[in-house]
C-alpha cells in the first residue's frame, strides 16, 4: 500500500502556511503535493507576490506580527535582519535593521515564505516529502476512499493539457476571489481603468502615471492607501479622489503599539432580542462608547489611536451570541454596509503608509480628497477621459478622471464566484454558501466543508478567505481578521492536526469522534487531569518544534509519558492510538487560543524564550 496523499490546490499563503504545518506534524509517510496556476504566485498569492508590490508597499501591521507561526513570534524579524538575502533589495531596505514596531515590504515575504517551506521540507521526517505542481485544479470528484481532482496544466506551446490527480485528502486554499464592479462594466479594457492594482500590469501603470494626472481611487482601506502612496513617493502632483460609501480611512498605529488584550464585561445590552435596526444601532452605539469609556479609563497607558483596536478584540467573544439574535437578512445588510468601519475600527496601518496621504489630505503637493459616496458608474468622455458619476448626500458629483484605480475588493458570495472549480464544487454539493452570512461556505469546526445537510466531506478541508462567515458567526472576528494572516497561521494548525489525526487513525470517523470524547473525560477527570495536562504540554512543545531532532526527543517523551500511566491507554495499542489524538486535540486548541496574544500563549505554554522576558 502506496502512502497517503494530501493535495493543496493554492501555493499562496494559506496553501504555503499548510504545507508547513503538515510537514512538521506529519510523523509517518506522507506525500503533499502543492497545486499553484501561477508560479510568481507560489509561496506569495496576490498579497506578497513580487511584481504586484513595489519596495514601497509595506504591512499594514507592524514587522513583528507578520512571522507565520504563532508560537514564534519574533520569527519574521530575526529572518529578516539575520537570514534574508539582501543582494537584490532595494533602499532603504538595504542597510535597514527591522524591529517589531516598525515596517517592512511585502515583496520580501515571499523570500521568507520559501526559506520557511524550504526549511520545514528539510526538517521533515523521511517519506514525508513536498511536491510542487503547476496548474489549475478545475473539478474534484469525491469517491469513497479518495478524490480525484481534474487539474488543467499548462503545456509548452501554450495549451492546457488536462489531468487527473488522486488524493486521500484535498485542501483548498484558492485565496480571494476577484469581484466584478457593475458600475464599471463599460470601461473594463479601458486604458485609463486599473482593475488589478496589486498586478503586474497594475503596477506599472500606476508608475507611468503622469505627475499632473487626475486620479481617482474606489475604496478608501489600505489597498487604495497603497496605490496613493505609490503615486506620491513618485512626485504625484495632481488631484487624487479617494472615494468610499463609508469614508472610513485607515487609523495610524502609534510607533511602539504592540497588540494586546483587555477584558471587558459583555455588551449585555445586545443579547436582548433584535427589534429593528434603528434600536440595534442605538444599542451598539451606547455600549460601544461605554466600553471605549472603560478602557480610557481602566487603562490610561493605552493610546487613544488603538483603544478601539482594543474593544473591538475584547468583544469578539461576545459576539457569536449577539450576531445568532440577528435575522440572516438584517444581518447580511448590517455586515455590507459596516464591514469597512467594522475593519477600520478592528485595525490600522503603520505611519510608513499612512503619513504621507494624510500630508496630502491636508496640505502639500499631490492634494488627496476625500469623496464620501456611492460610486453610480465609470463611463468613457469624449475626451479619451472617464467620468466617475458618484451619488452623495447633496446629489450626483461627476469627477473626470486621467486613470480609475479600482480597489472593488474580493467576492465574498461564492455562487457568484466564476472559477470552474467553485462552479463545479457548489453544482455537486460538495460546498454550501455560508447560509447566515452569505459570505464563503460553511464548514465545521475542524475546517470540513458541509453539503447542504449538513454532512461533512471528510476528505476536504477549507483554509483561508472562503471561511469567512464561519469565522463571523463562531468567533466574533470581523472584518480582514476573519482570513487575515492572524486566521491564516490558526486554519493550517487546525486543518493539517486534523488531517494527520484522520489518517493516523486510518480515516475512521468513530475513532476520532473517540478520541474527542476522551480529551473531554480525561480533561474533567480530578484523577487523570494533571497527568492529561502534563501530557498536552509536551503535545504543544511537539507541535511548536520545527526541527526533526527536537521533535524526535519530544515524541519519544510524549510516549513514554502516556505508556507510563494505564489509566490513559487502558494496556491496549487502540486505547493509545486514541490517547495520543486526544492529547493532541488538546494540543492544537491551546496552540490556537485567541483570547490572548502570541506572545501571552508562549509564556502560557512555557515556550517563551530570553528575548521575551522583558515584554509585558
Amino acid at each position: 500500500m502506496g502512502r497517503p496523499r494530501v493535495l493543496i490546490v493554492g501555493a499562496g499563503l494559506a496553501g504555503t502556511a499548510t504545507a508547513i504545518r503538515l510537514l512538521q506534524f506529519a510523523r509517518r509517510p506522507l506525500e503533499i503535493v502543492l497545486l499553484e496556476r501561477r508560479d510568481d504566485y507560489r509561496y506569495a498569492g496576490v498579497a506578497y507576490h513580487r511584481d504586484g508590490n513595489p519596495w514601497d508597499h509595506v504591512f499594514n501591521i507592524q514587522a513583528g506580527r507578520m512571522s507565520a507561526f504563532r508560537e514564534d513570534v519574533n520569527d519574521f524579524v530575526r529572518w529578516a535582519n539575520h537570514e534574508a538575502d539582501r543582494s537584490g533589495w532595494r533602499a532603504p531596505w538595504t542597510d535597514f535593521t527591522f524591529d517589531e514596531h516598525g515596517p517592512a515590504p511585502r515583496r520580501i515575504y515571499h523570500d521568507y515564505l520559501t526559506d520557511r517551506i524550504t526549511e520545514a521540507r528539510a526538517e521533515a521526517y523521511p517519506g514525508v516529502d513536498l511536491v510542487e505542481a503547476d496548474g489549475e485544479a478545475v473539478d474534484l470528484h469525491v469517491r469513497a476512499d479518495h478524490v480525484e481532482v481534474s487539474i488543467r496544466q499548462p503545456g509548452s506551446n501554450g495549451a492546457a493539457h488536462p489531468r487527473t490527480l488522486t488524493a486521500d485528502h484535498v485542501i483548498l486554499a484558492t485565496g480571494m476571489e476577484l469581484r466584478q464592479p457593475a458600475f464599471a462594466a463599460d470601461v473594463l479594457d479601458h486604458d485609463a481603468f486599473i482593475r488589478h492594482p496589486y498586478s503586474t500590469d497594475g503596477v506599472q501603470r500606476l508608475l507611468a502615471t503622469p505627475a499632473e494626472a487626475r486620479v481617482v481611487i474606489v475604496g478608501t482601506v489600505l489597498s487604495a492607501y497603497d496605490s496613493v502612496a505609490l503615486l506620491l513617493r513618485q512626485g504625484h502632483t495632481g488631484t487624487v479622489h479617494l472615494v468610499s460609501r463609508s469614508g472610513a480611512v485607515p487609523r495610524t498605529y502609534p510607533d511602539l503599539h504592540e497588540h494586546g488584550v483587555v477584558r471587558l464585561p459583555a455588551p449585555a445590552t445586545l443579547f436582548e432580542p433584535y427589534r429593528n435596526r434603528a434600536d440595534f444601532l442605538a444599542r451598539v452605539r451606547a455600549e460601544w462608547e461605554a466600553a471605549c469609556l472603560a478602557v480610557t479609563r481602566d487603562h490610561p497607558g493605552i493610546d487613544r489611536r488603538i483603544v478601539t483596536e482594543r474593544v473591538a478584540k475584547a468583544w469578539e467573544p461576545y459576539l457569536p451570541r449577539v450576531i445568532d439574535r440577528i435575522p440572516t437578512d438584517e444581518l447580511r445588510q448590517l455586515l455590507n454596509e459596516f464591514s469597512t468601519q467594522i475593519a477600520s475600527l478592528r485595525v490600522g496601518a503603520v505611519p510608513y503608509t499612512t503619513s504621507i496621504v494624510e500630508h496630502a489630505m491636508s496640505s502639500g503637493p499631490g492634494s488627496v480628497e476625500l469623496v464620501v459616496g456611492r460610486i453610480e458608474a465609470v463611463r468613457p468622455a469624449a475626451s479619451g477621459r472617464l467620468d466617475v458619476a458618484v451619488a452623495t448626500r447633496t446629489g450626483t458629483r461627476v469627477i473626470p478622471a486621467d486613470l480609475v484605480v479600482c480597489n472593488f475588493g474580493r467576492e465574498f458570495d461564492y455562487t457568484h464566484v466564476g472559477s470552474p472549480l467553485w462552479t463545479n464544487l457548489l453544482a455537486d454539493d460538495l460546498v454550501t454558501p455560508h447560509r447566515r452570512t452569505g459570505r464563503g461556505i460553511e464548514i465545521n469546526d475542524r475546517g470540513t466543508p458541509l453539503r447542504p445537510d449538513g454532512e461533512p466531506i471528510e476528505m476536504l478541508s477549507a483554509i483561508g478567505v472562503m471561511r469567512e462567515g464561519d469565522e463571523i458567526v463562531r468567533n466574533g472576528r470581523t472584518g480582514a481578521f476573519a482570513f487575515n494572516l492572524a486566521a491564516i497561521k490558526n486554519h493550517s494548525i487546525v486543518v493539517a492536526a486534523h488531517i494527520v489525526e484522520r489518517l493516523e487513525l486510518g480515516c475512521d470517523g468513530a475513532a476520532r469522534h473517540a478520541a474527542a470524547e476522551l480529551h473531554r473525560t480525561l480533561s474533567a477527570d480530578e484523577a487523570t487531569r494533571a497527568e492529561f495536562e502534563q501530557a498536552v504540554a509536551l503535545a504543544v512543545r511537539l507541535l511548536a518544534a520545527r526541527s526533526r531532532a527536537e521533535r524526535a526527543g519530544l515524541d519519544a517523551q510524549l510516549a513514554g509519558h502516556l505508556r507510563a500511566d494505564h489509566r490513559f491507554t487502558g494496556g491496549t495499542d487502540e486505547g493509545g492510538r486514541l490517547i495520543r489524538a486526544a492529547v493532541n486535540q488538546a494540543a492544537v486548541r491551546k496552540l490556537t487560543d485567541v483570547s490572548v496574544t502570541p506572545r501571552q500563549l508562549r509564556r502560557l505554554l512555557g515556550i517563551s524564550n530570553d528575548e521575551e522576558a522583558d515584554h509585558p
